[in-house]
C-alpha cells in the first residue's frame, strides 16, 4: 500500500499519469505520416526484436478505455503528447483532419471525465520527411515546429490545462544524435550540438506561438539526471561536471538564465550553429513552470578518448528491469536545486517519475510490490521538498500503460496497468489500485 495521502500534499496539489504518443497509440492507421522513429525501428539491429509503434497499445482505437482508467483511478491530470506525423504527415503543409480530430476527442473525452488535459507537443517523433531535411541539425526546425504548434492549439488550445512543446530535450538531441541509441541514429558531435541548441530554439518558437494564441500555463520539461563523481579526485569531480553540464545545465541555462554553461561552451562551441547567442532571448522567454522527469542519477568516473573524456559506473543500490540505479534522494536534491538555481518562484511539477520492473499477470492480477515501494520512496522525498516550501505542484508517474520503450521494444514493463501486446488486454496492476485507493479517498 502507499504511506502518504492526499492530505500529507498541499491543497492544490495535483496526481497525474503520463504518456507518449508513439509510444500507446499505434501508429499504423489513423492517417498518420511515417517517422524517423519507422526508419530507425526497421533497421537492423537499433530496436531490441526490431519492433516498433505500428500497433502499441491501440490507444488510438481504445482511447475511451483507457480514459476511464484514468477516472477510476482518481487521477487529476492525464499528460498525453501529440504526433506531429499524425497531424502532419510530411511535417509541413497538408494537415490530417483525422489526426487532429483524434486529438479533439481525447481532449474533449478528458474533460467529460473531470480530468485536467496536459498537452505535449513533440515527444521523440519526427516526420520522416522533416529528418529526410537534416531534422534536428536544420535551423529551420525551428519554423517548422512553430507552424505543428500553430495547427494543433488552433484546435485544442482552448481547452488544455497546460502545455509544453517538447518533451525531454536531452534524449532528442544526445540520444538521437551522440549516442545514437535513438532515432536518428547518429554519431556526431557537430549535429548533436545544433540539435541540443535547435531543439531549444523550437521549445521557443512554440511558446511564442501558444502566447500569440493566449494560451496559459505553459512549461517546459526536462528530463534530469542527480549526478556524482565516483571518487574524490579532481578529474572524477571534472568528469561529473561536464557530464552534468551536457544533461542537466545546458538546457537549464537556456531556459531560465538564457545562457549555456561556460565550462561546456569551450568544447562544444566549435560545434555550435553560427549566430547562436542571438536566440538566447527567444530560448529565455518567460514559463509559467518548469516539469522534472527523474529516474535515476549517475556516477561519472574520467576516462580517457576523445572529449567527454569520460564514463559512467554502476550504483551500488537496486536497479529497475533497465539495470536504472534506484535513487529517491536525488529526485528530492533536484528539486531543490532547480528552485533554488533556476526556476526560482514558478511552480515545478514532476511530470515523470517511475521504473521498469519485469511485470506478470498471475491469476488475473499482477502484484509489483517493487514499484509500490518505488512510488512511496519517491513520493516521500517530493513530501520533503514540499515541506520545504519549495513550489511543487504534482506528481505524475510514468506510465498509465505498458507500452513501446524505444529502442528497448516492448520487454520493459512501466505502466501501472499491464498490456498484453497480443491481446490488448489492459490489467490494472497493484500500483494502479494502491494509487486509486489514495487518489480517491
Amino acid at each position: 500500500m502507499l504511506e502518504l495521502k492526499r492530505g500529507d500534499f498541499p491543497r492544490d496539489f495535483l496526481f497525474g499519469a503520463s504518456t507518449s504518443s508513439y509510444q500507446i497509440e499505434g501508429h499504423s492507421f489513423g492517417g498518420a505520416g511515417p517517422t524517423h522513429w519507422d526508419t530507425f525501428a526497421a533497421t537492423p539491429g537499433n530496436v531490441v526484436g526490431g519492433q516498433n509503434g505500428a500497433i502499441a497499445c491501440d490507444h488510438y482505437n481504445r482511447m475511451d478505455e483507457d480514459l476511464d482508467l484514468l477516472k477510476d483511478g482518481g487521477f487529476d491530470v492525464y499528460r498525453f503528447s501529440t504526433s506531429w506525423a499524425r497531424v502532419m504527415p510530411e511535417g509541413r503543409g497538408r494537415v490530417n483532419a483525422e489526426g487532429l480530430d483524434f486529438y479533439d476527442r481525447l481532449v474533449d473525452g478528458l474533460l467529460e471525465r473531470g480530468i485536467k488535459p496536459a498537452a505535449t507537443l513533440y515527444h521523440w517523433e519526427l516526420p520522416a520527411a522533416l529528418a529526410d531535411l537534416g531534422g534536428w541539425s536544420n535551423r529551420d526546425i525551428a519554423s517548422w515546429f512553430a507552424e505543428f504548434t500553430q495547427v494543433v492549439m488552433e484546435r485544442i488550445g482552448d481547452r488544455v490545462w497546460s502545455a509544453a512543446p517538447i518533451n525531454e530535450f536531452f534524449c532528442v538531441a544526445w540520444m538521437g544524435h551522440f549516442l545514437g541509441h535513438h532515432a536518428p541514429g547518429l554519431r556526431d558531435v557537430r549535429a548533436t550540438a545544433r540539435a541540443m541548441h535547435h531543439v531549444l530554439l523550437a521549445h521557443g518558437r512554440s511558446i511564442e506561438v501558444m502566447r500569440g494564441l493566449g494560451m496559459e500555463n505553459l512549461g517546459a520539461v526536462c528530463n534530469l539526471e542527480y549526478t556524482v563523481p565516483v571518487d574524490g579526485s579532481d578529474a572524477a569531480a571534472r568528469a561529473a561536471r561536464t557530464y552534468d553540464g551536457f544533461y542537466n545545465r545546458f538546457y537549464l541555462g537556456g531556459l531560465f538564465n538564457r545562457a549555456y554553461p561556460a565550462d561546456l561552451m569551450e568544447d562544444l562551441d566549435p560545434h555550435m550553429p553560427e549566430g547562436y547567442r542571438d536566440d538566447m532571448d527567444l530560448i529565455g522567454q518567460k514559463l509559467d513552470w518548469c516539469g522534472i522527469n527523474y529516474y535515476t542519477r549517475k556516477i561519472v568516473a574520467p576516462a580517457g578518448g576523445p572529449w567527454p573524456h569520460l564514463e559512467t559506473v554502476d550504483g551500488p543500490l537496486g536497479k529497475t528491469q533497465l539495470g536504472w540505479e534506484i535513487y529517491p534522494d536525488g529526485l528530492y536534491h533536484l528539486l531543490k536545486r532547480v528552485h533554488d538555481g533556476y526556476t526560482r518562484d514558478i511552480p515545478l511539477y514532476v511530470t515523470e517519475n517511475g521504473m521498469a520492473n519485469d511485470d506478470r499477470v498471475s491469476n488475473g492480477a499482477v502484484d509489483d510490490k517493487a514499484r509500490i515501494d518505488y512510488l512511496n520512496a519517491h513520493l516521500a522525498r517530493v513530501k520533503r521538498a514540499c515541506d520545504e516550501k519549495i513550489p511543487v505542484k504534482g506528481y505524475f508517474t510514468w506510465s498509465l500503460l505498458d507500452n513501446y520503450e524505444w529502442n528497448e521494444g516492448y520487454d520493459p514493463r512501466f505502466g501501472i496497468v499491464h498490456v498484453d501486446f497480443k491481446s490488448l488486454k489492459r490489467t490494472p496492476k497493484a500500483s494502479y489500485h494502491a494509487l486509486a485507493k489514495v487518489l480517491r479517498t
